[in-house]
């Protein structure tokens, strides 16, 4: 079983839909509420021509120490990606908030992180936008 973690804390994943694999996508599947997973090596630009037609993508992150996922996030974002963004993986609690500033809405993480890492200490990271080096850099 996996936890989603939003601004809001842990919540059950309320997506029942299949998540594809990205050569389903590129050979031309569709349907209402497509999911694709992606892996930390996959390249963005190849989506860049349906992306309007994918409503949520699961970025892979194999270990705590492997941030390719958050530049996969980023590029998506700048792509014109703007539906469902998940990472889902070995993700701590103080990734959470690098996560949502490289365009991820959420964190999937298995219930043994959950355990170790607890709801609070998740939360305690969800003012994400109030709390930024560069932020403090601007004022």
């Amino acid at each position: 079983m996996t936890i989603l973690v939003t601004d809001s804390g842990f919540v059950s994943d309320d997506w029942r839909d299949a998540i594809l694999a990205p050569e389903a996508i590129l050979a031309g599947a569709g349907g209402a509420n497509l999911g694709v997973a992606l892996s930390s090596s996959a390249d963005p630009a190849l989506f860049r021509g349906v992306l309007d037609t994918i409503d949520l993508i699961r970025v892979d992150f194999p270990s705590f120490s492997d941030g390719r996922g958050f530049t996969i996030a980023r590029r998506l974002r700048l792509l014109g990606y703007h539906g469902r963004l998940r990472a889902s993986g070995r993700l701590l609690a103080d990734q959470y908030a690098m996560a949502r500033r490289a365009g991820f809405d959420e964190v999937e993480i298995p219930d043994d992180m959950a355990a170790r890492q607890t709801e609070d200490q998740w939360l305690a990271r969800a003012n994400w936008r109030e709390h930024d080096y560069q932020r403090r850099l601007r004022a």
